[in-house]
């Protein structure tokens, strides 16, 4: 039996932070329409999307994923992956509470199982071996059918797959980091090569680093004009537009948009099994979806690495 019963035949994964937030439910809906209909069949989200928002709470985006897959009778088709444990005082992962949190996210998405829960990070006050139980029970008991880490150094992933390892339990499969042409410090070439010997796959976030990967952040005015502008104002007085530069080159030989050049190094790389993107538009989606049959030659890929003069960028 695979160890990815979620990820088989996977190319892209569709984002669900906007869901709810920067993208209302009829325009959640019209995104969630086209990724489905041009193949897409995983969705990601976590049960903290979108408490940061004033007057929000958290599952938001849940709720809007839940409703969509009824209304549109879809939930045999999807894959659907949530998060767990993103809270700032610590215990989200005991076994307990791994438990009720579980239960409020089948609730909201509308359906008795998710094919992929992670821990959205680590949580230290509580033992690797408990965790691991924990997780492990929620997979006995069908509502779960793999396990993922998110935001977990190698140290503590190797802590984790060994703890669930000891006890002849499932552990985590797949890890969720931050992973894109300007931030590799989070999955290091010792990190990826772990998780390639470990059979443990990579589905990176941010991997149009919050958007600034798709070329719309180009001089001061554009940071204003959106909702992510300050958050990526560090890349533009980084090494972002050097590296826009090449990409500008390579998406002008590809014939591609440089948000496609950016998702297809992402496939190019050791370990990935698909990258995550969000899409607030139809349009947008589209554009995404095409970055899977794009093949960048060697010499575009060395051209892009060396764009970028640090592993953390």
């Amino acid at each position: 039996m695979s160890r990815h019963p979620s990820l088989s035949g996977l190319k892209l994964v569709l984002g669900g932070n906007v869901f709810g937030w920067t993208a209302d439910q009829d325009t959640s809906f019209e995104v969630l329409d086209a990724f489905y209909e041009a193949g897409g069949r995983m969705i990601d989200t976590a049960e903290v999307y979108s408490a940061w928002v004033p007057g929000h709470k958290g599952g938001e985006s849940e709720t809007v994923i839940g409703a969509w897959m009824k209304d549109r009778g879809v939930r045999k088709d999807m894959r659907i992956a949530t998060k767990t444990g993103y809270g700032p005082n610590g215990g989200d992962l005991n076994p307990a509470t791994l438990e009720a949190r579980l239960n409020g996210s089948l609730e909201r998405l509308q359906t008795d199982y998710v094919d992929l829960y992670y821990a959205h990070r680590d949580d230290e006050s509580v033992p690797q071996d408990e965790v691991a139980a924990g997780f492990a029970a929620l997979v006995a008991a069908g509502k779960v059918r793999e396990l993922g880490a998110s935001n977990f150094t190698e140290e503590r992933l190797r802590g984790a797959v060994a703890a669930a390892k000891a006890q002849g339990l499932p552990g985590y499969t797949v890890l969720q980091n931050q992973y894109n042409l300007l931030e590799r410090a989070d999955f290091d070439p010792d990190y990826q090569n772990f998780c390639v010997a470990n059979d443990i796959a990579m589905l990176p976030y941010f991997g149009l680093a919050s958007g600034y990967l798709t070329g719309k952040y180009r001089k001061p005015a554009d940071f204003a004009r959106y909702p992510r502008g300050e958050r990526v104002k560090q890349y533009h007085d980084g090494q972002g537009p050097a590296l826009l530069a090449v990409m500008d080159k390579v998406a002008a030989e590809c014939e591609a948009t440089v948000a496609q050049v950016a998702l297809a190094w992402l496939l190019d790389q050791p370990g990935i099994a698909a990258p995550i993107a969000s899409a607030t538009t139809a349009d947008q989606l589209d554009e995404l979806v095409e970055a899977i049959d794009i093949e960048l030659m060697p010499d575009q890929i060395t051209l892009l690495n060396k764009a970028v003069s640090t592993p953390g960028g």
